[in-house]
């Protein structure tokens, strides 16, 4: 088991940055690939980050590629997400994962591949 809590979220106008932080307790966050996903009312939750367990493999949605970038630091068992240039339709409730593999290559995107999720937090991008 495994328990994650985000944190950074705020208001902030188009064009800032944020970076949320994911704090996992346990002793095996290190062999946990990592998402990132967020949901906006009334949308499906998507998958914005991945990160494999190894952190050599990085998948990015098409909306956010080049503006940002998920991180992992195993010794404080924290995965982060650097958002740049942000704009208002990134305005929605941001959720970390986590999915237990053995393989150090693996990531997912899918929801339905993840077993651990934090509470959420908000991000709200004015215009």
């Amino acid at each position: 088991q495994v328990q994650l809590v985000e944190s950074g979220g705020g208001l902030v106008q188009a064009g800032d940055s944020l970076r949320l932080s994911c704090a996992a307790s346990g002793r095996t966050f290190s062999t946990y690939a990592l998402g990132w996903f967020r949901q906006a009312p009334g949308k499906e939750r998507e998958c914005v980050a991945a990160l494999s367990v190894s952190g050599s493999i990085t998948y990015y949605a098409d909306s956010v590629r080049g503006r940002f970038t998920i991180s992992r630091d195993n010794a404080k068992n924290t995965v982060y997400l650097q958002m740049n240039s942000l704009k208002p339709e990134d305005t929605a409730v941001y959720y970390c994962a986590a999915k237990p593999t053995y393989f150090r290559s693996s990531y997912g995107f899918s929801p339905n591949e993840y077993d651990f999720w934090g509470q959420g937090t908000q991000v709200t991008v004015s215009s």
